[in-house]
């Protein structure tokens, strides 16, 4: 993926992991805390330079069991 485009998605994943984050006040800790945990993973791949495809792979992996654990 090109990089300006992945970018963006990891962006728009965090502009909407943020959103429920301030307009859901009914969160448990649980859910406050894998939501967190999932935006700072996505924080860390944005900044980091020279990232591999596995590398990549790996952090998404992460950020979905987060989120599906949310949605459960």
């Amino acid at each position: 993926m090109a990089r300006k485009k992945q970018s963006q998605n990891i962006d728009g994943l965090m502009l909407n992991i943020n959103t429920v984050i301030k307009n859901r006040c009914s969160l448990s800790d649980e859910d406050l805390k894998n939501l967190y945990e999932a935006l700072n993973l996505l924080q860390i791949l944005k900044k980091k330079k020279g990232k591999t495809n596995k590398e990549i792979l790996s952090v998404v992996v992460k950020v979905v069991a987060l989120l599906s654990n949310f949605f459960k």
